[in-house]
């Protein structure tokens, strides 16, 4: 074969054309914004992780900040005194001074002055904050899977397929995209005001599950279609009432898909800030949810929270190097809360996908 020949095209060869180019141009575009997007997110992640690791972790045993995650928030207490730094919080610096005054009661001379700069919520822990977060999130999504799986069961098996339906499914698709601030004012004007339930756990419970309910709602019904026809007309044929098949044959194969449902709404209501600053939280609680008079009491107090903590911290006093470092810590103890939590949810997903093969 001549060198001629070797050199020239295959006969079938593609030739790249200019649609090929210009999509080949489009998919670069995708993929650069793709890996921005991951960069972006990594470099915030890693921030949170980088800084608040500091905050957690120490280099004594137990190697973990455990006061950080057993203590209540206290102002912190910044000063010099007999040319030695101080930072201590202000249960520690209490009874500092009350130690100074009486060393100068016994010695008869005067109290010496402390001049202190105090730094608010940069000392302490944020013990309650985690606690309120698990308790308005186990609540509310308790009632969002409650209402949203059975509204799911009565739109998907027992509600007549026609207009109504459709519009009501719409109507719930449009609930989606409202912003958590509407949500926050509804339950404000609802469950706070008209209900006279005041800023407690119950209006935090009902505000958040509202808020959550048509994701769960949606995905519910998605996966209760996803089970085949034939489940239902097996159980059916075997002389199963409907409801006796529903939750035989239909529920048990559509779990999966609910929990998926649980693990968005577990997202979206864990770090919701506007409705609970309207319903449930408080910047500064005293008292643990269990230490009430009543049982009563329990449901109708207000907590603290992990992201109305954070809101606080970063947006409402003064900024500092102290207050940065409980920003970072927080941020970090929430992500971990919420990974912990979702991840649990896929784990137990997983194991009743695998029992529910079909």
């Amino acid at each position: 074969m001549s060198p001629a020949a070797r050199q020239s095209p295959h006969p079938f060869a593609r030739r790249p054309s200019v649609s090929q180019r210009i999509e080949g141009s489009v998919v670069g575009l995708l993929r650069a914004a793709t890996w921005s997007i991951l960069l972006a997110g990594a470099v915030i992640f890693g921030t949170i992780v980088w800084k608040g690791m500091g905050v957690l972790v120490q280099p004594n045993f137990p190697f973990i900040n455990t006061s950080f995650l057993t203590e209540s928030p206290e102002s912190l207490y910044v000063f010099e005194y007999e040319n030695q730094r101080y930072e201590l919080s202000d249960q520690k610096f209490r009874e500092f001074r009350d130690e100074l005054e009486q060393r100068a009661e016994a010695a008869g001379t005067n109290a010496p002055t402390i001049d202190s700069q105090t730094y608010v919520y940069a000392a302490g822990g944020i013990f309650p904050q985690i606690v309120g977060t698990l308790l308005l999130v186990a609540g509310s999504m308790a009632i969002a899977l409650f209402l949203g799986v059975s509204s799911a069961v009565y739109l998907s098996e027992y509600a007549r397929q026609g207009a109504v339906v459709r519009f009501i499914r719409l109507s719930i698709l449009n609930l989606a995209g409202v912003p958590s601030i509407v949500f926050g004012l509804f339950g404000f004007g609802m469950f706070v005001i008209f209900f006279g339930w005041n800023v407690s756990l119950m209006a935090g419970w009902f505000t958040l599950a509202f808020m959550v309910l048509p994701v769960v709602i949606t995905s519910s019904e998605e996966a209760l279609r996803s089970v085949p026809q034939g489940f239902r007309e097996g159980a059916l044929a075997l002389g199963a009432t409907k409801w006796q098949t529903i939750r035989k044959a239909v529920l048990p194969y559509a779990a999966p898909g609910i929990l998926t449902s649980a693990i968005l709404g577990i997202a979206r209501v864990a770090g919701e800030t506007a409705p609970i600053m309207f319903t449930a939280a408080y910047i500064m609680r005293d008292e643990l949810p269990w230490e009430v008079d009543r049982f009563a009491d329990f449901f109708f107090q207000g907590v603290m929270a992990l992201p109305y903590h954070i809101y606080v911290v970063s947006s409402k006093i003064p900024q500092s190097e102290y207050s940065a470092r409980v920003q970072f810590g927080t941020a970090l103890v929430f992500v971990m809360l919420v990974a912990i939590i979702a991840s649990v949810s896929i784990l137990l997903r997983y194991r009743i996908r695998a029992r529910q093969r079909w």
